[in-house]
């Protein structure tokens, strides 16, 4: 089975209107940046100059107050006492990317003021997800009376009012969606609280910590007589590089303060001093050396951290411990944290074996059952899929096949046989104009639990009501969905002329890094450019592409893409969608396209159309003007026959007229159009230069006739029937 509808749907973001036009050219002029720039900076919502300046700064001014977090000023002076009195804190987190650069920022943070801090994050067999009962008995154990929960705790209800009830305090920090019930904590900081006033909600939950920090920094600068800013510019330089991570790594939308965090982080992790992150850069991308010797300096960004560094912070969580991660990125002796990054690795390995395992089965239980007219939804449920993997299966599959879908496993831990249930936990990915969450609250009555976002989510469910639950979700997509939500979206910020592709403009494009959720890589379009050259490259595995127009060439990458597997051949006219790359061969830097897609020209294409139809009109009689072009000259005739005969004497015989298009109008030669092409083969098989003979719709058998003398066309009847219906001819 393969994807259910290929139909690729290209779409331009920019709204080309007289307010678009106007607000571009404000926002170019005042800022000083290129039309095209201000394009792509109105495509990311800025529709003022203040705006788009603000998004292009990167200044630690720009960050908001963290006391206009909820509670946040009851969590600060609770941490505060706990420091002052030598409590016991520990520090409760989740077991993901997010979590675990959460515990450690806030582990470094206070125990950097001398504050005595145990962790604790559950392992997923066994305890699963978020805070327990058990936990907290482990915590109260050791003798500790406050707990600050990162990224988790914000529907622990039971759990908290349990720890209160051991006379252990909680602050709840976190950043999922509140129940409208909070949790009885001491303070809960998190900005999706209904009464919270914090201007942008979509921190990460090591963000949340992140301001968190920053509002115990600036306390005590308060405290001090320094400058609250200066509190905050530190709490930059130490943490950014964590917060930057987890926000990337929890797939936050880059803009506003997550764009602020994550442009600084970059820059700390690109010359980190942490031992153990140095350790795991190296081990994800070893230092390669240039032409002259020299080590290349590693360009690190947030697709590096996303596909580079977070799989292996994340593989600990998902079939290890997460802990060990937290250690990495805490050891300070290099050898220590190469042992612990070569760990990681070989964890993020094993995961990935498993990933694959699972995929297999998994794509071969869907050739085997799906069925088209039934299943929008693909839900797979399988005995012993480690359940810490199955949502990136489910990621793998949503994209192979362009269906939402759900992997359930009946495993170990959580999901085994309980209370006489045979439970299974199912992990989900969806398509855009599908909201999970609204999906699985369809079938709410069939489930145990479930949560989650709009394109992701997480479920519990009885064994018995499996498929009941395939039925009733693939009934409710039947229903909810149209067929446009099966077809593959692809969107460009603007059209682009190659000649607009220069080396200052890559490098201007460098101001809207980095890239991520609700700030995407650039996309731009190049429409009706020929193709010069196919080259394959890396074993055949990628094409490399030699494009023109108007005389500018252009070099395009198409990666994953094999030169069999192109619709299109040398001489073809193709618009072109792609990124804009930087190419540094050795310190010699080009500009090239990283193409995404291609199709065939749509302005040529509808020449082709539009042209049939107007062939048959003057056939049947209607008039012309020399505007249009169709009257062909000497010229014209010597640019299709010798097209022709080149062809002939490499053993073609049969040619349709776009490719006949094609191949005459390639290179700087006054284009033929259609209707004209179509009258020079009638004149020629007129005139018995060539034998053309038409097979079928724009198809043609031809064999050339090699005449020692020259052909006179205007002896041609057709010829002077055609210069009769030319409407300026017949006035002159």
């Amino acid at each position: 089975m393969e994807h259910v509808n290929k139909e690729r749907i290209w779409s331009e973001r920019f709204e080309d209107t007289p307010k678009a036009q106007t607000v571009t050219e404000e926002i170019a002029h005042t800022l000083g940046v290129s039309k095209q720039l201000a394009v792509l900076l109105y495509n990311r919502g800025y529709r003022t100059a203040e705006a788009a300046g603000r998004f292009l700064r990167f200044e630690t001014a720009d960050f908001y107050d963290p006391f206009l977090l909820k509670d946040a000023d009851i969590a600060v002076a609770r941490i505060d006492r706990a420091i002052e009195n030598k409590e016991k804190i520990y520090i409760y987190g989740d077991y993901d990317v997010d979590g675990v650069t959460s515990v450690t920022m806030l582990y470094l943070y206070l125990t950097g003021r001398g504050a005595d801090v145990g962790i604790k994050i559950p392992k997923r067999d066994g305890e699963g997800y978020g805070v327990s009962a058990e936990g907290i008995d482990s915590i109260a154990a050791d003798g500790a009376t406050l707990i600050i929960t990162v990224d988790t705790g914000i529907t622990a209800l039971d759990e908290v009012a349990y720890a209160e009830s051991l006379g252990v305090d909680v602050i709840v920090t976190d950043h999922h969606e509140c129940r409208p019930e909070l949790p009885p904590a001491c303070a809960v900081v998190n900005p999706h609280r209904p009464d919270c006033s914090y201007p942008f909600s979509d921190l990460a939950g090591v963000g949340v910590v992140f301001k968190l920090v920053c509002a115990c920094e600036m306390t005590l600068c308060r405290k001090q007589g320094e400058p609250v800013i200066n509190g905050v510019r530190r709490i930059c330089a130490a943490y950014a590089d964590l917060a930057a991570i987890g926000t990337i790594a929890d797939v936050m939308p880059l803009t506003d303060e997550n764009r602020l965090i994550v442009g600084m982080g970059l820059r700390l992790i690109e010359r980190t001093e942490r031992p153990g992150l140095a350790a795991l850069i190296e081990a994800a991308s070893p230092s390669s050396k240039d032409g002259s010797g020299e080590t290349k300096k590693r360009k690190i960004s947030s697709g590096f951290i996303g596909f580079g560094i977070a799989p292996r912070i994340n593989a600990a969580g998902r079939i290890s411990d997460a802990v060990l991660a937290v250690k990495l990125l805490l050891a300070d002796d290099p050898a220590e944290a190469k042992r612990s990054a070569d760990e990681l690795c070989e964890i993020n390995r094993r995961r990935q074996i498993e990933e694959n395992k699972i995929a297999e089965e998994a794509y071969d239980m869907i050739e085997r059952t799906y069925v088209p007219e039934r299943d929008r939804v693909i839900v797979l449920d399988h005995d012993g899929w480690q359940q810490g993997i199955i949502g990136i299966v489910s990621s793998r599959i949503t994209e192979k096949y362009g269906l939402p879908s759900i992997l359930i496993s009946y495993g170990n831990g959580e999901s085994a046989e309980k209370d006489g249930m045979d439970l299974g936990k199912g992990s989900g990915r969806s398509i855009k104009g599908m909201n999970l969450v609204g999906a699985l609250s369809h079938c709410e009555d069939l489930l145990e639990k479930f949560g989650g976002h709009e394109l992701a989510a997480g479920l519990t469910i009885r064994r018995a009501n499996v498929e009941a639950f395939r039925k009733k979700l693939n009934e409710y997509a039947l229903q909810s969905l149209d067929e446009s939500a099966f077809c593959v979206h692809v969107e460009a910020d603007c059209e682009l002329s190659l000649r607009e592709l220069t080396l200052p403009f890559a490098e201007e494009l460098l101001l809207l890094e980095p890239y991520g959720v609700g700030n995407p890589t650039p996309s731009f379009v190049s429409r009706d450019v020929t193709v010069q050259r196919i080259m394959s490259i890396g074993g055949g595995r990628h094409t490399k592409l030699i494009l023109e127009k108007s005389g500018v060439m252009m070099s395009g990458m198409y990666f994953g893409v094999s030169a069999s597997e192109l619709s299109f051949d040398v001489g073809d006219r193709i618009d072109v969608m792609y990124q804009v790359d930087i190419n540094d061969y050795r310190n010699v830097r080009t500009v090239q396209m990283l193409i995404k897609d291609v199709r065939a020209s749509e302005s040529f294409e509808r020449s082709i159309t539009e042209g049939r139809v107007r062939y048959e009109e003057i056939r049947a009689g209607a008039t012309f003007t020399e505007r249009e072009d169709i009257v062909p000259d000497r010229d014209d005739f010597a640019t299709v026959y010798t097209a022709l005969r080149k062809e002939y004497r490499c053993g073609t015989t049969v040619m349709d007229a776009k490719t006949l298009l094609r191949l005459v109008n390639q290179g700087d030669t006054r284009p033929i159009p259609y209707v004209k092409l179509r009258y020079i083969l009638e004149i020629m098989n007129e005139l018995e230069i060539c034998r053309i003979e038409q097979m079928g719709s724009d198809i043609f058998h031809f064999e050339i006739e090699y005449k020692a003398g020259k052909t006179n066309i205007e002896k041609s009847s057709i010829l002077k029937k055609l210069k009769g219906r030319c409407i300026d001819r017949t006035h002159h």
